[in-house]
This record gives C-alpha cells, sequence and structure tokens, in this order.
C-alpha cells in the first residue's frame, strides 16, 4: 500500500493526485485529512503521472495536506441472505438501526458480463397486481421493463405497489397433473425485492420505508438509499450496490430478485457533474458521451442464467425532463431496456390510479410470457383487442372535438364509451388494489362485452364463445321463446 500527500488540485468531488506508479481503474482510496478523517474514493482516470479520484463523501475538509492511500483492490458490497429485511445508505452501510453486517463474501460492484449464450430466454410471467403492466404490457422473469414517468407524476407510488405485489403466480398445470406436482416444480424458488433510490428527499425515504414497514414488504427486501443531499458521486455507487446484491440473491442463493431503481434521471444528472469536474468533452444536451455504455452496464445485468435457478429482473424510473421523451435518459434507456410503461400526465389530472398510457407503453417480451401454461388461455387475444379499441377510441375523441358527438354513427359511439370505461374501470385500481391476472382478464371481458361480437375480430372464436358475457336481455329473451314454442 503506498500512500502519497502530492494532492495538485481539488475540483468539486474530484481530487487529483500526482503519482509515480500506475494504479488501477476503480481501485479504492482512502483519504485522511489533517483532522484525522478517513474518506473513500474511487480512481477515475490514471495516466501522466496523475490520478483522478472521485470522493464519495465528498471532499470537504480535503486540503493538499491530505494522506492518499491506494488500496489495490476495486470496490466491494459484502453479501450475506441476511441483507433481507435491511435499510442500507447510498454506500451500503446500514442505517436502520440494526446489527453490523457479517458477509458470507464479498463481491465486485462492477460486476461479471453474462455471456450471452449463457442466458436463459426470459419467458415466465410476473404478476405485479397491476391491470395496465399485467394485462397488457406484461413483465417477465428476467426482464427489464423502465417506468418513464414525468416531474410530479405518482411514479413512486406505482414502484410501492409492485414492490409489494409482485408475485410469481405458478404456471397453470395440465388436467393429467396434480397440484401436487405443480407446487414442487415452484418449490425451492423465493421471491425478494431489491429497491434503489437515488437523489431522493427525505421525506420521500420515510414515506418508503413507512409503506415498506406498514405493509410488511420489508421482510423480503433489501433497500438502498441515497438521499438528495448526499454526495453526487455516491449515486454512481447506489445502483451497483443493489445490482451486485441482487446478483449474489438471484444465482447464488435461487432467489427470484425484482430490482426497482428510482430515479434514473439523478443518477444520470451526476455523471453529468462528474464529466463537467473532469472537463470531459459533452454529448448530447451536456450529459457524457459515454452515458449509453453506463447505462447498457446497469440495465444488462438482469437476466437469467441456464442451470441456475434465480433470475434479475429491473424496473428502473426515470423522470423525463420537460416530459420529453426523446430526451436523452429516456431515449438511450429505449435503446437498451425491453419497452416502457409510460405514465400519462393527463390521465393523472382525471383521478386515474396509477396514470398509465398503455398505447405508448410496450414489453417487448410479453407474447413470450403470457398464454396458455403461463397466464390464460385468452390473455393475448384480449390483450390485442381492447389495444385496438382503446386506440380506436382515442381517435374518435379527436373527431368529436372537431364534429360533436351526435354526428358519429352508433358504432363509434360504442367505441367512445369503451375508451371511458377502459380508463376508469380497467386502469384505474387505486394504490392498495392487487389483482390477480384472472380478475384483470375478466375486467377485459366485461369491456369487451359493449362491443357487437363481429367487431371482436382479434379474438378467436372459441375463446369468444366461452369468456364473452351473455346479455341477459337477450337471455331472457331467448327463454320466453323456448317457453312460448313448448
Amino acid at each position: 500500500m503506498k500512500e502519497y500527500q502530492t494532492i495538485t488540485e481539488i475540483s468539486g468531488p474530484l481530487v487529483f493526485v500526482e503519482i509515480d506508479e500506475p494504479v488501477g481503474y476503480d481501485e479504492i482510496v482512502e483519504i485522511e485529512t489533517p483532522g484525522g478523517e478517513v474518506k473513500r474514493g474511487q480512481v477515475l482516470e490514471s495516466q501522466s503521472g496523475i490520478a483522478a479520484i472521485q470522493v464519495f463523501e465528498g471532499t470537504t475538509g480535503i486540503d493538499r495536506k491530505a494522506s492518499v492511500r491506494f488500496l489495490g483492490e476495486t470496490m466491494k458490497m459484502p453479501v450475506t441472505e441476511d441483507l433481507l429485511g435491511r435499510v442500507l445508505d447510498g454506500s451500503g452501510e446500514p442505517i436502520d438501526g440494526g446489527p453490523e453486517i457479517v458477509p458470507e463474501e464479498r463481491q465486485d460492484i462492477v460486476g461479471a458480463a453474462i455471456n450471452p449464450y449463457a442466458r436463459e430466454y426470459p419467458e415466465e410471467f410476473i404478476q405485479t397486481g397491476v391491470s395496465a403492466v399485467d394485462g397488457m404490457n406484461t413483465l417477465v422473469r428476467g426482464q427489464k421493463l423502465p417506468i418513464f414517468s414525468a416531474s410530479g407524476l405518482p411514479h413512486n407510488d406505482l414502484a410501492l405497489q409492485i414492490a409489494r405485489q409482485a408475485t410469481m403466480p405458478e404456471a397453470e398445470t395440465d388436467d393429467d397433473s396434480t397440484e401436487e406436482e405443480a407446487t414442487d416444480e415452484e418449490e425451492g424458488s423465493e421471491f425478494a425485492v431489491i429497491f434503489g433510490a437515488m437523489g431522493i428527499t427525505a421525506e420521500e425515504a420515510n414515506e418508503f420505508i413507512d409503506d415498506f414497514e406498514r405493509t410488511g414488504a420489508l421482510e423480503r427486501s433489501v433497500v438502498f438509499m441515497n438521499l438528495a443531499d448526499d454526495p453526487s458521486v455516491e449515486r454512481q455507487v447506489t445502483p451497483r450496490l443493489a445490482l451486485t446484491t441482487a446478483e449474489y440473491l438471484a444465482f447464488e442463493k435461487g432467489y427470484h430478485v425484482l430490482v426497482i431503481l428510482t430515479d434514473m434521471t439523478n443518477y444520470c444528472e451526476a455523471l453529468r457533474e462528474i464529466g463537467a469536474a473532469r472537463e470531459e468533452v459533452p454529448g448530447r444536451r451536456g450529459y457524457p458521451g459515454y452515458m449509453y455504455t453506463d447505462l447498457a452496464q446497469l440495465y444488462e445485468r438482469a437476466g437469467r442464467i441456464k442451470g441456475r435457478e434465480g433470475s434479475v429482473t429491473q424496473i428502473p424510473i426515470l423522470t423525463m425532463p420537460g416530459d420529453d421523451d426523446t430526451h436523452p435518459i429516456p431515449d438511450l434507456t429505449g435503446y437498451i431496456t425491453e419497452g416502457q410503461i409510460m405514465m400519462d400526465r393527463e390521465l393523472n389530472s382525471q383521478g386515474i390510479e396509477p396514470p398509465v398510457n398503455v398505447l405508448p407503453s410496450l414489453s417487448r417480451l410479453m407474447d413470450d410470457g403470457i398464454g396458455e401454461g403461463l397466464t390464460r388461455e385468452d390473455h393475448a387475444d384480449v390483450s390485442d383487442q381492447m389495444y385496438a379499441a382503446y386506440a380506436e377510441g382515442e381517435d374518435l375523441r379527436d373527431l368529436v372535438n372537431i364534429v360533436g358527438r351526435e354526428a358519429l354513427s352508433e358504432r363509434d359511439n360504442k367505441f367512445l364509451d369503451f375508451a371511458d370505461r377502459f380508463e376508469n374501470e380497467f386502469v384505474q385500481q387505486g394504490y392498495q388494489n392487487n389483482r390477480d391476472i384472472g380478475e384483470t382478464l375478466d375486467i377485459g371481458w366485461e369491456l369487451l362485452g359493449m362491443l357487437p361480437k363481429t367487431e371482436l375480430n382479434r379474438i378467436d372464436e372459441e375463446l369468444i364463445e366461452k369468456y364473452y358475457p351473455e346479455d341477459e336481455s337477450e337471455t331472457s329473451e331467448e327463454a320466453v321463446g323456448v317457453e312460448a314454442d313448448d
């Protein structure tokens, strides 16, 4: 271990040190101030006899007389199954008043890239209990499905709802199989939630913790909290600590892990701040040119591995600056991930909870995670038909603003009514209501019953005969006709 007292410059969260030997990228550094305080940092760059170090706790109190020690190793996360139920700060230190963490091992927070050949294709359904997600944009194990929100929208409420409700329903079995066989198939796989918060306020942090404790979700969760007044450098470490913990629980302990990261916009702002302090040439809107690579290093840590029981599923949440989905953060995130859940300001103003707009939302892996043996045989057809009917209703709303509703045909009016009821009965469910997939699809069929059977051109006829709700008036008329014939 070499020690230097050769600090040449302090710029924001960065410290520049003269060195006489090369040091490693991402190597951990200890900086001891003249007052005896020890702060940790990480090597960002090392060249031409100068090392650039980002300090996690901020550079306050550091001057040119401080001692710098290079530890010769990268940052590691102490991992153990006992982390479940614990609350940690953004640098991985316990803040819940519990005992010290006794790790089973220490793992590099950068992680190891999953060999594409070793990846298992995601195709197992995760039930979030939210109809707009389960019914229309289904999440599957091993997927990365972000939530695109905006300032002032209740994305935190949706995140908490998914965190406490997410379950792994048993796959439907054949008629010849028994319930005992189905139980054995799922036995040994447990479910955990890793919640990583970056740049949130103390008020938001208290709301998160209160909700986790009140609902009992904390028992199966590990919570990482980086607050708004914590150093921005720490925000670059928090998601990596969370994902390292998730990988350990998934691939070493066999858990199915759901990772919720909020807010990725704060993470990217920290990247921009560090880039400015390093005087890097900025890219789009001042963000670093390597932001795509940096985000990919996080998002691509989701997945399943052949021969391993567990899985890592990601739901990153970001707020789009200015509600602009072409902003670099949502734009790059959309390229890397497998779809997006879009929250809508207009639906929120109408009181819809959660205000998810299903039309621009997308889950690219949905088709492989639904259907007979996975959810219910009618899932895909019902989803397609509701999407088409709601899209037509939205188009007709624009037409009504021009010609008025009286000018529309009876058929068009039915689609308008469908769009209204779809928002108020299917999307609207509140943040405390947990719907299983059967209930979600039953509501879908009830809404589709507003439309004539001839308009259900995306559903198989056998499914229409099985699930289409019969009109009570028609049924009574038929009964009367039968009695008359008798």
